[in-house]
């Protein structure tokens, strides 16, 4: 696992940024919802010599932030302080706060943050990598985030609506690449790069999406998984941050419109040797026997695992034919049909896209899972079959679960993740989302009134 930050580093900070007066303190949870404390100045550097007390419970919380008591964090620890460490390189400027305000992220200390450190997201993808490096493979990871921006006042219909662009309309109509619809929202863009570059964060191509207010912006792949893992993290807070300081709400909802595109997150992987060799290097484009070997682990284990690329009941929306998102274990060459993608391109490039999640996914547990299927296919070397060619909705011949308790039950009936995951961390992953599950069906509402009041 990547060393916590040194004292230096945030007093180099200080120093260079005298202007400064709070500073937000967050940890991911099993959800990807950032939670913590805001700071004074003057209590940074107690966090980095001698780390935050932060409650057990902060990892075992429904996405509404609500305790789950069967999590074990709860009151069999009696909510016990587990002391959490800033990750290096994650103290940054927030340039969009109105109080001169700095981001530091923390993660829970191995031995002090017990018992919370079993249920942190970012030691499970640091173990799994670890996993993966003692055999010999270094993964390099990239995730591209689609997201809407939506206006932060709904319609006159209660609907979430497009936000207004710089001309003042709001864009109707889909204009998948459109570059004029790049141009309506350059003062935000404009912003949105700043922020990036200052916090260190590789934000390159932008694009208007398949959806009127929709875009997406690829980050470049890193060398190091768990750093790729922790830019996407930052990267979604960002914009989050940038888009209300101008009047919007960046939306990474699944599935916010049930007529319009879903919002996913592609992950871009591939495996180096020691001297980052590209092992997955091939001038076939269906790449080398390890590439098939780890396509073949990530099929063999998408059902399994299918819980943390898609963890919410809107998740399971974004699945529809001829969508762009995938419904079946597939995986094809340059072919976005598929769930598994192995794009064109130079040898030396060559990769696997991974189009399954959706950007409500929590990037450590999505990238976790898929390098843990990687390292399964390699070990077993798993055979993939053969690529699909053509339309891969019409030859889908075992479609993926559409609902949210079927990928629940898979993940805790399976022994594979058992193993790859640890049974610490999937009890309390799993009676989280349990507990969620639970509430989301208990809850009574317009669709059920529409539907139901007057037919019943």
């Amino acid at each position: 696992m990547s060393v916590f930050a040194c004292l230096h580093e945030a007093q180099s900070f200080l120093e260079q940024n005298p202007d400064i007066e709070m500073f937000e303190l967050f940890i991911l949870d099993n959800n990807g919802v950032p939670r913590g404390k805001l700071l004074h100045r003057d209590e940074l550097l107690a966090v980095y010599e001698s780390g935050r007390p932060l409650p057990s419970t902060i990892l075992g919380l429904t996405i509404n932030g609500d305790d789950v008591e069967n999590s074990g964090l709860v009151w069999e620890v009696g909510d016990i302080d587990c002391r959490a460490y800033p990750i290096s390189g994650s103290l940054q400027r927030m340039p969009w706060r109105l109080i001169p305000t700095a981001a530091v992220q923390v993660s829970m200390h191995p031995t002090e943050g017990l018992p919370a450190t079993v249920a942190d997201p970012r030691h499970l993808l640091a173990k799994v990598i670890d996993g993966l490096k003692a055999d010999g493979y270094y993964p390099v990871m990239a995730a591209e985030l689609e997201f809407y921006l939506l206006d932060q006042k709904p319609g006159s219909n209660g609907r979430p609506q497009p936000a207004r662009d710089v001309d003042g309309g709001r864009p109707r109509s889909t204009q998948v690449y459109g570059l004029r619809e790049l141009e309506q929202i350059e003062p935000f863009l404009a912003d949105l790069y700043s922020a990036c570059k200052l916090q260190g964060i590789p934000a390159r191509t932008a694009i208007s999406e398949y959806a009127p207010g929709q875009v997406e912006i690829t980050l470049e792949h890193r060398a190091d998984a768990l750093q790729a893992m922790d830019e996407a993290v930052r990267y979604k807070r960002l914009v989050k941050g940038v888009a209300h300081k101008h009047g919007m709400t960046a939306c990474f909802m699944a599935k916010p419109f049930d007529d319009l595109a879903g919002t996913g997150m592609h992950m871009h992987v591939s495996l180096a040797d020691a001297e980052g060799n590209n092992l997955f290097a091939s001038e076939a484009t269906d790449g080398t026997p390890l590439l098939r070997q780890a396509v073949g682990g990530m099929l063999s284990t998408l059902l399994d695992s299918l819980l943390m690329f898609c963890p919410n009941a809107n998740s399971y929306r974004r699945f529809q034919t001829n969508s762009y998102a995938p419904l079946a274990a597939t995986w094809g060459v340059d072919n976005r049909t598929v769930s598994l993608r192995v794009p064109g391109g130079p040898a030396s490039s060559r990769h696997i896209e991974h189009r399954i999640c959706g950007a409500d996914a929590n990037p450590y547990l999505a990238a976790a899972a898929i390098l843990a299927g990687i390292h399964r296919g390699i070990r077993e070397q798993r055979d993939p079959g053969a690529p699909v060619e053509g339309n891969g909705y019409a030859q889908a011949k075992e479609l993926l679960p559409t609902d949210w308790l079927t990928t629940l039950r898979a993940l805790e009936g399976s022994s594979w993740a058992r193993d790859a995951f640890g049974s610490e961390f999937l009890d309390v992953y799993l009676a989280v989302k349990r507990a969620e599950y639970r509430q989301f069906m208990g809850e009574v509402g317009e669709q059920d009134w529409r539907w139901y009041l007057h037919q019943a």
